[in-house]
């Protein structure tokens, strides 16, 4: 049930024109909500909220209870339509603002940069404002862009009254305040981090497309950069012209625990494996493929092959090629049989036989 308010003619006047324009604020609404929702998309921003609301009527009238003296009518109000873009990382909330400034008129004069408001003593949340007009209305929205950090300490803000420091007693302050740092902390060290990640995967690539394996160390993103170098289709192509069979294409991530199980520290010893035992990974797959009449190969034949070859010749023995085929598809009892398979097969396998 709304609450009963007491306003005078001028502001029921302004409410009055909220009603009758409210199927076009919420339409209004939907399509700036679309607009952004596209905009971010195109630009590659991935944020972790995209909300839009038009004020209730019950909200509009509290606001106009309070101060509607100030407002000539309800285009004064900046905020009848409101929307909120929830970034992951501070510095996206300029990526955004950019976004919004190339596909919105702003109020700069009416728009606010609470981020650059504060004072060292002050107390609230970082967020930026922008006040647009809407399209095709001669009316004003509001777009807020900030973390979801910053959201946070707007909810918790809110929830406990905590704006100007009246309402809650002093030894509450020091804490509440410790958290604002913290938390403005912590969203600088989150972008930091993925900055220096970045820098971090651009160096790996270079080194990777310089030839320099030795030196990049084997983890999640060097061994995928590597993979971009397809440095198993060679053998893939030789498999698969065994048969005249299609290749197709799998992830091979799944590798990098395997190869990090075998010893690997670096793609420099990956690429060795690759290069010893290759021939061997031919081998294998001509005779389990030979006599079929298979038109399909899998991508991954090519370094499974390779895995089983390194696992045989180091003397691995059936425990060890079973725990491969773990590793790979996951633990089952028709791992074992196929591990038994293949060490029956080893001793007919020419490259079993050379020193």
């Amino acid at each position: 049930m709304a609450e009963e308010r007491h306003l005078d003619p001028h502001c029921e006047a302004i409410l009055s024109e909220y009603r009758d324009n409210l199927p076009l604020f919420e339409e209004a609404a939907r399509k700036v909500y679309d607009v952004l929702k596209k905009t971010l998309d195109d630009a590659g921003l991935l944020v972790a909220a995209l909300e839009y609301r038009v004020k209730s009527e019950d909200s509009l009238a509290g606001k106009l209870e309070l101060k509607g003296g100030k407002y000539h009518s309800l285009k004064d109000i900046t905020d009848v339509i409101g929307l909120r873009i929830i970034t992951f990382y501070i510095d996206d909330v300029d990526k955004v603002a950019s976004a919004v400034e190339r596909h919105f008129d702003v109020d700069w004069e009416n728009s606010v940069d609470k981020r650059k408001a504060l004072e060292i003593d002050s107390f609230g949340y970082l967020s930026l404002h922008y006040v647009c007009k809407v399209p095709g209305m001669d009316y004003k929205m509001e777009i807020q862009m900030r973390t979801i950090l910053q959201h946070s300490w707007a909810n918790m803000n809110h929830d406990t009254g905590y704006k100007s420091g009246v309402e809650v007693p002093k030894r509450y302050l020091r804490d509440l305040s410790r958290l604002a740092g913290m938390l403005e902390l912590v969203d600088d060290e989150f972008s930091r981090i993925r900055a220096e990640l970045t820098d971090y995967r651009r160096k790996v690539r270079a080194l990777v497309a310089s030839g320099r394996l030795e030196d990049v160390p084997l983890d999640g993103d060097t061994f995928r950069s590597y993979l971009e170098m397809r440095p198993f289709d060679s053998l893939n192509k030789r498999i698969a012209s065994v048969n005249q069979a299609e290749i197709q294409e799998v992830s091979l991530m799944p590798f990098l625990a395997l190869f990090k199980t075998m010893g690997c520290d670096t793609l420099g010893d990956v690429a060795d494996i690759i290069k010893h035992y290759s021939e061997g990974a031919f081998q294998i797959a001509t005779y389990q493929i030979g006599l079929t009449d298979l038109v399909i190969v899998s991508s991954s034949i090519g370094p499974q092959d390779i895995c089983i070859a390194f696992l045989l010749k180091q003397g691995s023995g059936k425990a060890g090629i079973k725990h491969m085929f773990d590793t790979l598809n996951g633990k089952s009892e028709g791992n074992e049989v196929i591990a038994e398979m293949i060490m029956e097969q080893a001793n007919d396998l020419p490259f079993m036989n050379q020193q």
